[in-house]
């Protein structure tokens, strides 16, 4: 038995992942411990969690693999304020101390975190270093359920890398071409994150959500003045414009003039129909460059399957238009696509690339539906509810099943807790908040009352599987959430003239489909198509759902407020439920009633949580 642990870490996102025999065992971000939102430090929580949950101790794992090289990166570093000296000096000044004390030397500081866990850990022949594009093409292929693809991968930057291009198969996966530092796609659309007042790292969903509101005014203006786009998706972004290379802050005054107005102050400047405009100008030139890339690569390489990784692969409105495109017959795309699913990758590149283990292809993929987190028993669920003083019923799952559907029909919000939790950013129905996507204000409500943030913020639909061609144009399974697809015609109800002519976020307000919970104001939804051999309780509260009310799907968001990690425990689950307006709980096989709760147990979310 050979079991590796791979791991994530110093920047954001931190992770662990554990394979046995190549096989994935579990996987989870350091935040869902600590409830630090992309948490960065060293993971030791999740590292418990993963070895805990195979009942291997550090001191017994064969290797542990780190998900990127801090020599190239410190490279990376130097090169840049050479190449841009003296404009560099301020951030070269106040990285250099960190880097000198800490990254440079990151081996010895690993073997310090590992051997503080476990103090029987002590051979340093056991540790290896990946690169962090391989580790991000690495978590997309292997997983697949391809035997060859091309893998692309994009982010913000790894080493040097912001962009690469792999190929796979088998058991082999090299990479072909890159895109280096300071282009970067990633680095492009931060810095319109940034523009309009969201936090990087962490606002970028936003941006893309934002969209659908504005029109694409400023599109011309980004490619004449911001990037140079060649035919096959290359770009060059002209750096007299950002601050991210020289600087400690994404744009410049440059950057300002040349769109007309200041970075927005989230804190006291409301978001205005410039601010649409913006974001759905970047989204438009974001789209045309993956597009561009996607048609090139199917061209030069002529292979059918794509595989996406890096934290644009979670721009699910670019996914569903290379989808839509017909470039390739097959994409899969890896759910913890950001630097978390480093880890997973780091570990699958050592099993398969370094040892040359042979793969086996499965004709779903390997990621077990992303629930590769902590699960609790009804015992441990039942201990945690009554040491908090939770009042609660507990039922069979048929009740759960029949009383949680009924109560979604009536409008009520869910606290849904069942079976693993998920890696990567989404909730898929294991640490969920359901809702009837029939409602015309639940929407709303979520966003203002349960989650604390943003009316604008599209919500997903869950569905199953079987229903997904009646209700939208898109006929492949979407398990991850990480496809958007238009609504079917004959479940739209079209705008009229008034209504088109309303200003931005007023358009909310206009009922525009049958679900139009889970209906973005351009007629599309996030899709998560639900599959009763990943999820069968979920599977089975949507089809009871649908027993009840004809409608085959339901609202599915994350369980958390805005700025809050997504809850990991029963306690934070509660916590969580009390904090907000919630209407139930469920968790396992217990059933919570807000209105029966000891009201001192009642807390404040509103401003619990930093803004994202």
């Amino acid at each position: 038995m050979t079991s590796i642990l791979g791991i994530s870490a110093f920047y954001h996102d931190s992770a662990a992942s554990l394979l046995i025999d190549g096989k994935i065992i579990a996987a989870a971000q350091e935040e869902r411990f600590t409830r630090i939102k992309h948490d960065s430090n060293y993971p030791k929580n999740a590292v418990n969690f993963v070895l805990n949950y195979a009942n291997v101790k550090l001191s017994e794992v064969d290797y542990v693999i780190f998900f990127e090289k801090p020599f190239l990166k410190f490279e990376r570093l130097l090169e840049t304020y050479v190449a841009f000296a003296p404009k560099g000096f301020i951030q070269f000044s106040h990285a250099m101390p960190k880097w000198l004390r800490d990254k440079l030397f990151q081996k010895k500081q690993l073997m310090n975190f590992l051997k503080s866990q476990d103090k029987n850990f002590k051979d340093e022949k056991k540790l290896y270093f990946s690169e962090h594009h391989l580790s991000h093409a690495a978590s997309a292929f292997y997983p697949s359920p391809f035997d060859e693809a091309i893998v692309l991968t994009s982010d913000g930057v790894g080493e040097w890398a912001t962009t690469t291009v792999a190929l796979g198969k088998g058991n082999d996966l090299e990479i072909k071409k890159e895109i280096h530092f300071p282009h970067s796609l990633g680095l492009l659309y931060s810095a319109f994150t940034y523009y309009i007042g969201f936090k990087v790292n962490s606002g970028e969903y936003k941006l893309m959500g934002l969209a659908p509101y504005g029109e694409p005014k400023y599109y011309n203006k980004i490619k004449e003045n911001l990037i140079d786009l060649k035919p096959d998706g290359s770009f060059y972004l002209d750096q007299s414009y950002f601050d991210y290379a020289t600087g400690l802050k994404m744009t410049n005054y440059k950057f300002n003039s040349l769109f007309g107005q200041n970075v927005r102050n989230a804190k006291n400047e409301n978001l205005t129909q410039f601010h649409m405009d913006i974001a759905a100008s970047i989204q438009k030139v974001t789209e045309e460059i993956m597009l561009k890339m996607a048609k090139s690569l199917r061209g030069e390489y002529n292979i059918k399957n794509l595989c996406m990784a890096g934290g644009v692969a979670l721009n699910c409105v670019v996914n569903g238009k290379i989808l839509n495109e017909r470039i390739f017959e097959n994409i899969w795309i890896q759910p913890a696509a950001g630097d978390a699913g480093g880890s997973l990758g780091a570990a699958l590149a050592f099993w398969h690339i370094h040892q040359k283990n042979k793969r086996i292809s499965n004709p779903n993929d390997d990621m077990n539906g992303s629930y590769l987190g902590p699960e609790y028993s009804q015992k441990q669920i039942e201990l945690d509810l009554k040491k908090i003083g939770a009042k609660y019923q507990i039922l069979s799952e048929e009740e759960i099943l029949d009383k949680t559907a009924e109560d979604l029909s009536k409008g009520e919000a869910i606290g849904w807790f069942q079976g693993r939790m998920e890696f990567g950013p989404r909730a898929l129905g294991g640490r969920s908040i359901l809702g009837d996507p029939r409602s015309s204000t639940i929407q709303k409500n979520l966003n203002l009352k349960v989650k604390y943030r943003e009316s604008f913020r599209p919500f997903a639909p869950s569905i199953l599987r079987e229903d997904l061609e009646k209700w939208f144009n898109i006929n492949v399974d979407s398990p991850y959430m990480l496809m958007v697809a238009d609504l079917k015609k004959n479940k739209i109800i079209e705008m009229n003239e008034d209504q088109n002519k309303l200003f931005g976020i007023e358009k909310l307000n206009v009922k525009r489909s049958e679900i139009p919970a889970v209906t973005h104001v351009d007629y599309s939804a996030r899709i998560q198509t639900v599959h009763k051999d990943t999820n069968h309780i979920y599977f089975k509260l949507i089809q009871k759902f649908k027993e009840k009310t004809g409608c085959p799907l339901i609202v599915n968001t994350s369980f958390n407020v805005r700025g809050e990690p997504i809850v990991n425990t029963p306690s934070d689950a509660f916590n969580c439920f009390m904090g907000t307006e919630l209407d139930k709980l469920i968790i396992g096989n217990c059933y919570l009633d807000k209105r029966i709760q000891d009201i001192s147990l009642k807390k404040d979310y509103s401003k619990k949580f930093e803004l994202d």
